[in-house]
């Protein structure tokens, strides 16, 4: 960043870039820009993207190809960077390039889109739209994680509790995104309106006006003042709660027990054609989520600039952001009321790699009853059945856990029936 004011406010919020691209709004013409991009390449190509001679060269030659991992600076592209960072990838025989960070998901779908990357971590409910309203040929091949979300607000904003968001001024990471469908979720609860206009236009108090902004711009705008809070994926909660004068009232996990946020996500050809290579990929994800599973404290150094330099933050906030979660904090008694159901036994983030068919059904009902700019018109003709049949390989993923002792061994998995779940869904 600049120095000045942005050097300041940087260092209050305790983010460093190093060299990487200064940050910029996300308003309705970069809406546009993005989906006319993704009509654009599915009409050229089918689907199958805009893949630059080089790459399409290289899916020709019959070689395993290079595994080019492109990520955003949050929690859930853990199994990415811990597959690069503890050779996980290269165990598995894959040459891997080191990870490359991107600051948000319309850059990092575009260049996703573009060839630039073979496996990246996408927002649920963005993979959802670009397959079956772009027409994109995306394939999920895992859950990166789960919960590893939550909503943090200015403590300065007299903000106690979801009913006290009417009025108020709310950052989402992007339209498609979990984050927003359950915050929406959580103000039609809380008898709230969801509205979508431009930032600091008149509300009225029942209404919440909703817009999208980067996750490493929100401390910055939390501390300036310039927002009222955001709910994003972790260390940005964190980062909110430690250097930028917030406080984090809920967690998403809290609301939909143990949900799916990112998944790992791959060009649909490059699974049909290389089926021993991305099986070998995905052995290397879910070693990584188990092997963090079991190490989060190291886990969080190699993730921090303190450590492999993956996240531009520090060790205490990405430690913070993978392992507080204690109702003396959060609870209802004493704490924030981030926690209204310690019965869940949640955590802040946990990692097991299965998409479960019951969370996809219930993410779809929930897409259809969330407000994004350029509306949901797509999902008319998409119900949850053909989104589960098609959007996933469970193959790979039954392969790769069995590989590594049996789904029952990570996190949040009902070891009597490790491959069905119940979905909890409770404001």
């Amino acid at each position: 960043m600049t120095q000045g004011k942005g050097m300041e406010m940087e260092m209050q919020t305790g983010i460093h870039y190093n060299g990487i691209c200064k940050c910029r709004g996300f308003n309705r013409r970069d809406f546009l820009r993005f989906t006319s991009r993704l009509v654009t390449a599915a009409a050229i190509t089918g689907g199958a993207g805009l893949l630059s001679p080089g790459v399409r060269a290289s899916r020709n030659s019959g070689k395993d190809p290079v595994l080019k991992i492109g990520y955003i600076p949050i929690l859930d592209a853990t199994p990415l960077l811990i597959g690069h960072a503890k050779g996980f990838f290269a165990a598995e025989g894959v040459d891997v390039e080191r990870p490359v960070l991107i600051r948000g998901w319309s850059e990092l779908s575009e260049s996703f889109l573009g060839g630039n990357f073979n496996l990246v971590h996408l927002l649920f409910p963005l993979a959802i739209f670009m397959r079956y309203a772009q027409n994109y040929s995306v394939k999920v091949v895992a859950w990166n994680h789960m919960n590893g979300s939550g909503l943090t607000v200015g403590t300065s904003k007299g903000i106690q509790k979801l009913e006290d968001l009417g009025g108020r001024q709310i950052a989402v990471p992007f339209w498609y995104s979990i984050h927003n469908l359950i915050l929406q979720l959580c103000l039609r609860h809380s008898g709230l309106e969801a509205v979508i206009q431009e930032r600091n236009s008149p509300l009225k108090s029942s209404q919440t006006n909703l817009f999208v902004m980067s996750p490493p711009d929100m401390p910055v705008a939390l501390a300036s003042g310039a927002i009222d809070g955001y709910i994003v994926a972790e260390p940005f909660n964190a980062l909110g709660e430690m250097n930028a004068n917030g406080k984090l009232i809920r967690f998403t996990g809290d609301v939909f027990r143990n949900h799916p946020c990112c998944v790992a996500t791959m060009h649909e050809v490059d699974v049909a054609q290389r089926p021993g290579w991305t099986q070998k990929v995905v052995n290397g994800l879910v070693k990584a989520q188990q092997w963090t599973a079991q190490n989060p404290d190291e886990a969080a150094h190699i993730l921090s600039r303190d450590g492999g330099g993956y996240l531009p933050v520090s060790e205490p906030h990405v430690k913070r952001a993978m392992t507080k979660y204690d109702l003396d904090t959060y609870g209802t008694a004493h704490g924030t009321g981030a926690i209204q159901h310690p019965e869940w036994a949640a955590k802040r983030i946990c990692f097991q790699p299965y998409p479960f068919e019951s969370a996809t059904r219930e993410v779809v009902k929930l897409l259809k009853q969330t407000k994004v700019e350029g509306g949901m018109d797509f999902l008319e003709k998409v119900d949850a059945e053909k989104v589960v049949s098609e959007l996933f390989d469970y193959d790979f993923v039954r392969n790769a856990a069995s590989k590594a002792g049996g789904l029952q061994t990570f996190e949040g998995i009902d070891p009597a029936q490790p491959y069905l779940r119940t979905e909890i869904i409770s404001v």
